[in-house]
């Protein structure tokens, strides 16, 4: 049973800012205007502005100072300051600082005037905006709202023909139909069947998203995915504003592209590094921060990990070039709020990583509070604003650090791990990378005594028969009309990085009778593994597999291979005991790769090529490679893929291991192997 959680904001004792000093040299007045937010760059509309803010009075008419807020005038290092021709090196930051001083102590004094002439003063249990008779002792400003369904999705729109009218709906109307919710709630007393509901919710959407980009070929393909997902209403978790923890979110989570956080609402922001309530939206007219992405675009910033000095957003030209003073306004504010009313933001990290066309990846660190707020003079001599966050306890480790460990394991694994390692490469030099062994639980050993098969040896007989086959003619690479094309359905299977566009019956790549060259873009699967993997020794299910490179969805993973037997052949093997793998046993999770039907309703999942059965069984009893020590889950990460390349019998393809999602280093791999079948009523060779 689930509860949301509603936040009606009563103020904590107040923290207390402290300045750092720096020295500066002179400046002249900026001309260029800090970054607005927010900004929604996926459909280029911008919240309509709230009114501008008066003018400051004089401080004789300035109103009292609101409770709610801390009061810099109170500590000598805060005192409002009068620039003179005496502090010219620093006029600049002084000047802007008194500002914004003013500035802060006026809108919340504004706030309390309002309320007192209504009636209704504002103080310490009682905000103006909303009471608390009914909170209890101990709620620390929390309101309980039951909630006995899972969080509503948004209502999907009307089916459309695929004819590319989704691009043509009114682009505004949908902003405005799916707009984000300002009701800020928590989310809590999550069971079992809640979390495996909500991460089961925000892997499908995920998928749709990654199904769009791939399917689009386009190079900003990812900012037309979002679109055509948001006109659908596909976006989740817009409907309330969540604080903290996302149910369906783990910690450690990563994603190639910022769309894919504004698509799940881990941060609503596609530009912008704050995502906040605004304070027009916002019950009792403050903004409010709920989460932040740390990426060293600012050169103020310090990030230790467990503990960040982040700087606020505001003051850059287009080269990240800190060139005027920042403001105490918009995100900025909701950061100072948020510490004052002791709200904790989702921190995510942007990464440098080079691969698959991306150059950053975020992840997902968890919960950080801000501790303390001060106004700094930055390096480049201008003022800026520094927020103080530290790590809360009781969280999964960050996956931060599980990237960078893994970097490390990757050129320098005894020295990382000096302990544990069996062997450095069990494939002995038959595939691309190496294999790695390890086990630091116990002196089990058992994969040392297998030979490695880093490919699938099929009976004579499939070789046989394809020897006078036909292939493409394209010397340069395949083009969308070649042979080969044709035989996948008029599409190419892959997209130019390699990635699956959508799961089919089976996937033709070019062969050996094909004139395209090695690195032809129908040669995905057959150029064996490239990612560095690690067969572990696992307490909860023995071996296992994991990835020490980041997984993309959509990604080859490696080959399922074994020898193969016939029906026969199988019939006699399990007589004598041997274990096999029985490849019609899978679940065919590759229908779900790729499936759009809440995109495009009429498609249907593919049937061409049609194939029969598959009518053999593998024996991995003595010849086995690295996917066989895969773990089976009934959510798994990995679907199997029916490949060929080398041979035309449609009744005997490769077992091609792919990215259900986006996969972190270290994390283990999953295939759902099924359920026994009527062959002999055993179960599936799992470890």
């Amino acid at each position: 049973m689930s509860s949301l959680i509603d936040l009606n904001l009563l103020p904590d004792p107040p923290i207390t800012p402290t300045t750092s000093s720096s020295s500066t040299t002179a400046l002249l007045a900026p001309k260029i205007e800090p970054k607005s937010e927010p900004f929604d760059e996926l459909l280029h509309t911008h919240q309509p502005e709230a009114a501008p803010r008066p003018p400051p009075p004089p401080e004789a008419q300035l109103p009292p100072f609101s409770n709610h807020a801390p009061r810099p005038s109170q500590n000598p290092q805060f005192a409002p300051h009068t620039p003179t021709l005496s502090d010219a090196p620093n006029a600049d930051v002084y000047a802007e600082f008194h500002r914004v001083s003013e500035l802060f102590r006026h809108a919340f004094a504004a706030a309390e005037a309002e309320a007192e002439a209504a009636g209704t003063p504002r103080d310490d249990d009682n905000d103006g905006d909303v009471t608390m008779d009914n909170r209890p002792a101990n709620a620390n400003a929390l309101a309980i709202v039951p909630a006995e369904a899972p969080l509503p999705l948004p209502p999907p729109a009307p089916p459309v023909e695929n004819n590319n009218r989704q691009l043509a709906l009114s682009r505004s109307a949908s902003y405005r139909k799916y707009r984000r919710s300002a009701e800020l709630v928590r989310v809590l007393d999550l069971g079992p069947e809640d979390v495996a509901f909500y991460r089961d919710q925000v892997r499908r959407t995920l998928m749709i998203y990654n199904g769009l980009r791939v399917l689009s070929g386009r190079v900003r393909g990812n900012f037309t995915a979002a679109t055509m997902m948001r006109t659908h209403g596909l976006w989740i978790n817009r409907d309330k504003r969540i604080v903290g923890p996302i149910p369906g979110i783990h910690v450690g989570d990563i994603f190639f592209y910022r769309m894919e956080l504004c698509v799940i609402g881990l941060h609503g922001q596609t530009q912008a590094g704050i995502d906040y309530v605004t304070a027009r939206e916002s019950s009792n007219g403050e903004p409010i921060a709920t989460s932040i992405i740390v990426s060293g675009g600012y050169e103020d910033d310090e990030d230790a990990g467990e503990v960040i000095t982040y700087t606020g957003h505001g003051g850059q030209d287009r080269f990240n070039h800190q060139c005027a003073n920042q403001k105490l306004e918009g995100g900025n504010l909701a950061l100072e709020r948020s510490m004052h009313y002791g709200i904790e933001v989702r921190v995510i990290r942007g990464i440098k990583y080079y691969s698959a066309g991306v150059h950053m990846v975020y992840v997902y660190d968890g919960l950080y509070r801000i501790t303390n707020c001060w106004f700094d003079v930055g390096r480049s001599g201008f003022g800026v604003y520094k927020y103080k966050l530290e790590r809360m306890d009781g969280q999964p480790g960050m996956g931060s650090v599980t990237l960078k460990l893994a970097k490390s394991l990757k050129t320098r694994p005894l020295l990382i791990r000096p302990v544990g390692y069996l062997s450095l490469d069990l494939s002995r030099g038959t595939q691309n990378v190496p294999v790695f062994l390890f086990n630091d639980i116990d002196r089990d050993d058992e994969p040392m005594y297998y030979e490695y098969l880093p490919k699938t040896v099929f009976p004579p007989f499939v070789h046989q028969q394809s020897r006078s086959g036909t292939g493409c003619v394209c010397e340069t690479g395949c083009r969308q009309d070649c042979l080969c094309i044709a035989k996948n359905g008029g599409t190419f299977p892959y997209d130019t990085t390699g990635l699956l566009v959508k799961g089919k019956p089976v996937v033709f790549e070019c062969g050996p009778h094909c004139m395209c060259p090695p690195n032809c873009r129908n040669r995905v699967a057959q150029r064996g593994m490239k990612l560095r993997l690690e067969i572990f020794r696992s307490r909860e299910t023995g071996w296992a597999v994991r990835s020490l490179d980041l997984i993309q969805a959509g990604a080859f993973i490696c080959e399922y291979t074994g020898v193969i037997l016939t029906r026969e052949q199988a019939q006699i093997f399990s007589m004598n005991g041997d274990r096999l793998v029985y490849p019609n046993r899978f679940t065919p999770k590759w229908e779900e790769w790729g499936d759009l039907s809440k995109v495009f309703p009429e498609l249907e999942c593919p049937v061409f090529p049609t194939i029969p059965p598959l009518d053999f069984a593998m024996d991995v009893s003595k010849m086995r490679n690295v996917a066989c020590y895969v773990s089976h889950s009934q959510r798994p990460n990995l679907l199997v893929q029916n490949v060929l390349y080398d041979h035309s019998n449609i009744s005997f393809p490769h077992l091609m291991l792919f990215a259900l999602e986006n996969i972190p280093p270290l994390t283990e791999l999953s295939l759902d192997y099924g359920v026994p079948d009527d062959w002999t009523g055993k179960p599936l060779l799992c470890n």
